[in-house]
């Protein structure tokens, strides 16, 4: 039985971590399992590769960037291969190329379109340990590839799929996945189980245990993900297809800081809207979160504060083709979102976030709901004040029934 695990950088800051990782990637093999374990770099590693980049670069090129990213994980997987080894167990890495991680040719951010493990699946059969390079592929074109932030947790899925593995685990410094930030919410209480659907929401709108284009792979092949702690031998929490539920219920809420809005005013001219804009954001590589059409025509979207130089470089340049007459920034701000089965289509409960925070003095603004969440931006300032009071107004401390 093929097993994945994913392990990533707080578990693997140190030399004694790793050695701990070894031994428990060797306890599963002893089990009769055949591991193939993805690592992320070391626990601050990508961050001082990119200070580093800055440092000699005013705008590092993307190509180059994703030639120095990728050392990370190549470090993690050479020094977790070695323990194994030291341990009396064989073990080989392979780097994202190696393994059959076939991507696009969108550096920094790229996507996947194919897995060949061949290499993998030979070095199995010999009764080898496999330990991969998260974060990383190759293009058709042999150019070194990154997945982007959280890249790791989508190479293990990938990886998951194209070997039909029967586990899938994602190891992390938490004990699963929790109602809220336990950071922000001391009294959070972690979900033995969620749906894709609710998982993929809870890590598009700010839950960091899982990156959301991992969740989409595990949604589209139905692959059951375990979330849990290397640290401990709690249970965690599994993600996996729930069935029809017909209980509406909020079961976690997340925040997210470092947002803004841009505001747009379009030309009244006819034949101009809003699509060249949004093709143009789009070739940027600008994430548009939520979008808000106003009754003079203009719009209003939401984004990630990192997009701003981006988009505002590209709204300049509509601007002096006139396809865009003006456009305004507001900056300082967090999205606040609860998840749940079926809460978008309930308006009692949008109702009960809006009192709930307006009671406190947190002024919303900018909302929208889907059939499994609705968001509202805040000031930044509120956003973890604004969270412990959602938490506590859904009563997310107390045991589901």
């Amino acid at each position: 039985m093929i097993c994945v695990q994913k392990y990533g950088g707080s578990s693997l800051a140190s030399p004694d971590l790793i050695k701990r990782v070894a031994r428990q990637v060797i306890s599963q093999k002893k089990r009769g399992k055949d591991m193939v374990v993805v690592v992320s770099a070391m626990k601050d590693t990508t961050d001082e590769l990119l200070r580093l980049a800055y440092q000699v670069a005013k705008e590092p090129p993307r190509r180059e960037t994703d030639m120095l990213l990728t050392v990370g994980e190549r470090i993690s997987m050479s020094l977790l291969s070695m323990a194994i080894n030291s341990l009396g167990f064989e073990a080989i890495s392979f780097t994202g190329s190696q393994c059959g991680i076939i991507t696009d040719s969108r550096h920094t951010n790229a996507r996947i379109k194919d897995v060949r493990p061949f290499r993998i699946e030979e070095e199995l059969a010999k009764g080898k340990i496999v330990v991969v390079a998260g974060f990383q592929g190759v293009s058709e074109e042999k150019e070194v590839t990154t997945l982007g932030r959280g890249g790791s947790d989508t190479t293990a899925v990938a990886l998951a799929y194209a070997l039909r593995a029967k586990e899938c685990e994602i190891l992390t410094d938490v004990d699963g996945v929790f109602t809220a930030d336990p950071r922000v919410v001391p009294q959070a209480r972690r979900l033995p189980h969620l749906s894709y659907e609710e998982m993929l929401e809870l890590a598009s709108f700010g839950g960091k245990v899982l990156h959301p284009r991992s969740v989409e792979l595990a949604l589209k092949f139905r692959i059951p993900l375990a979330v849990r702690s290397s640290f401990s031998l709690r249970q965690g929490t599994l993600i996996k297809e729930m069935g029809k539920v017909e209980k509406i219920c909020v079961r976690a809420v997340a925040c997210r800081k470092g947002m803004a809005v841009l505001f747009l005013t379009l030309p009244k001219v006819k034949g101009k809207g809003i699509s060249p804009i949004f093709r143009s954001l789009s070739d940027a590589d600008v994430n548009i979160d939520l979008l808000s059409k106003g009754e003079g025509g203009g719009i209003a979207l939401s984004l990630r504060r990192e997009y701003l130089p981006s988009a505002e470089r590209v709204l300049g340049e509509l601007k002096r083709q006139g396809l865009l007459d003006n456009y305004s920034v507001l900056d300082g701000l967090a999205s606040v979102s609860i998840i749940g089965s079926g809460i978008g289509e309930n308006p009692g409960i949008a109702t009960k976030l809006f009192s709930a925070l307006e009671a406190e003095g947190i002024k919303v603004g900018f909302c929208s709901s889907s059939r499994l969440s609705i968001t509202s931006l805040v000031v930044e300032g509120a956003a973890e004040r604004a969270t412990r009071i959602l938490h506590r107004a859904f009563e997310l401390d107390k045991a589901e029934g």
